[in-house]
């Protein structure tokens, strides 16, 4: 999967944040969860427009990337 199949970045949607395609929901906000202890099941249930799948390929390209050291540029 694609990287823009997964998050879209419009300044009309809340002024450029990156959120998960076909949401309102900011891709920031599945790190915040996690990092204060949540599960990926429990973001979902917070979040129900964020498929399950999404949040995970989300994850990832993020793991992807950092390993790779291509910080830049994720795909």
């Amino acid at each position: 999967m694609e990287l823009h199949d997964l998050i879209h970045s419009d300044k009309e949607t809340l002024g450029g944040t990156p959120v998960f395609v076909g949401t309102r929901v900011p891709v920031e906000s599945l790190f915040d969860h996690l990092e204060q202890g949540y599960t990926i099941d429990q973001f979902i249930d917070e979040f129900p427009s964020v498929r399950k799948e999404q949040a995970k390929q989300v994850l990832e390209l993020a793991n992807k990337a950092l390993l790779s050291g291509n910080y830049g540029k994720v795909a």
